[in-house]
This record gives structure tokens, C-alpha cells and sequence, in this order.
């Protein structure tokens, strides 16, 4: 069992930053691949970006490709978004999400966080 909580969302102007975070529990979750995804109001979920427990290859959407870093530290289970230059269609819920590694980027993500309201003025 994987529990995932994030961090870090809020208000920032175009062109701005943030951080997000995802603290997780369970004792396997350094070999699971972890996900960042995002909702915008009436508008489906989508995929950001993925990485795996080597950090080797993260997967991006072409959306926020050099724009969005995701990084991981496994021995805090903690996996972070950085996003840089932030526009106001980046608006969304943001959900960190957890999947057995053989299940690669596409998943499906068995466990989910809460998400986190990240919201771009313009």
C-alpha cells in the first residue's frame, strides 16, 4: 500500500514558479514509477510527466517540455515538480500517482494523492 500527499500549489502570476512535492509511505515506493498529473476545470485528466526509481528518461508532456523538471529522492520518498515559467493554461489540480515499475509511463497508476490546486494568473 502506497500513500501519496502533495504540496506546494497556490497562486502565481504567468511566468512565475513553483514547487510541488509528493511525500509518500510505504516501504516499496523508491521502485514504483511516480506520475504528475493534472485537471483543469472541465477538462479531462491528463498525463504531465513520469519518472522512474533511476531517473534515467522522465517522460514530459510536449505541454510543459522545458518548462518542467521532475525529480525524485528516494530515500525521503519524496518525489518534486519543478515548474518554471508558468502560464495560466498550466491552471489546474495537480495529482502525484504511483505505479508498479514493469507497467512503464503509461500505468495504469494504482495509487493517487489528493492533488493540488495550482492556479496562474495572467
Amino acid at each position: 500500500q502506497v500513500t501519496l500527499v502533495e504540496s506546494g500549489g497556490g497562486l502565481v502570476q504567468a511566468g512565475g514558479s513553483l514547487r510541488l512535492s509528493c511525500a509518500a509511505s510505504g516501504r516499496t515506493f523508491s521502485t514504483y514509477i511516480a506520475g504528475w498529473f493534472r485537471q483543469a476545470p472541465g477538462k479531462e485528466r491528463e498525463f504531465v510527466t513520469a519518472i522512474d526509481r533511476s531517473e534515467i528518461g522522465p517522460s514530459y508532456a510536449d505541454s510543459v517540455k522545458g518548462r518542467f523538471t521532475i525529480s525524485r529522492d528516494n530515500a525521503k520518498n519524496t518525489v518534486f515538480l519543478q515548474m518554471n515559467s508558468l502560464k495560466p493554461e498550466d491552471t489546474a489540480v495537480y495529482y502525484c500517482a504511483a505505479a508498479p515499475a514493469y507497467r512503464g509511463y503509461c500505468g495504469p497508476y494504482d495509487y493517487w494523492g489528493q492533488g493540488t490546486q495550482v492556479t496562474v494568473s495572467s
